[in-house]
């Protein structure tokens, strides 16, 4: 068995581990398991590919401080836990734009819509529960749908299995961070814990499949 095949093992037992630690409420798995998740998957793309690059690679070491973080209970936990991942979209979002090639008004109307919509739908729920908040979270939720914004216009100015994934990618990671908002401050439920972890690990496993993914166009 190849280093890739024992790192991709790795990451599927740990993602699988801390989502049983999640929902039985077993904090040691929970505390054991989260980083090597993104620590994993660092390694996966480190063993991936001969030549890698560099903002991924910082984009996911911010997103491995991140979980870290948010193992902790507490504001300042969180706030500098979304400051790390605020960083790590910023960086997916410098990625999707070296990929962009030509921006058409129309694709960007057409890619801006839906995650702008979403995003105020989000916000307008949460307005009232998130206080001094406020502010942290809107900044965080543009930059979440910036990401998407663009990863919808990359696909749609290539149609390729690489944008795709990406794009799902995004998505996916929308979905989680949305969720999560609104177990921490609008309607908290055991079960919105477990799909923010499920969502949040495919979401990475997606972006980073674009990332090894071959520039081919689909037919």
């Amino acid at each position: 068995m190849n280093k890739t095949k024992v790192t991709f093992f790795v990451f599927v037992l740990a993602s699988i581990l801390d989502i049983i630690g999640i929902i039985f409420s077993m904090p040691i798995l929970i505390y054991i398991f989260k980083p090597l998740i993104i620590f994993s998957l660092l390694f996966l793309y480190v063993f991936s590919l001969p030549k890698r690059l560099k903002w991924y690679v910082m984009a996911l070491e911010l997103s491995f401080f991140g979980d870290i973080l948010l193992l902790f209970s507490g504001k300042l936990f969180f706030i500098a836990g979304l400051v790390s991942f605020l960083l790590a979209h910023i960086l997916f979002i410098k990625i999707v734009i070296s990929r962009i090639k030509e921006f058409n008004f129309l694709k960007l109307t057409i890619s801006i819509i839906p995650f702008l919509v979403v995003f105020i739908l989000l916000i307008f729920t949460l307005k009232n529960s998130l206080h001094e908040m406020l502010l942290p979270v809107i900044i965080y939720g543009v930059i979440i749908s910036t990401f998407g914004t663009v990863s919808l216009i990359d696909f749609l100015n290539k149609k390729s299995k690489k944008a795709m994934l990406m794009l799902f990618g995004a998505i996916f990671f929308m979905i989680s961070d949305s969720l999560l908002a609104i177990n921490k401050f609008y309607n908290p439920a055991h079960i919105l814990e477990v799909i923010v972890m499920a969502t949040y690990v495919i979401a990475q496993y997606l972006i980073f499949k674009s990332m090894i993914q071959k520039n081919v166009l689909q037919s």
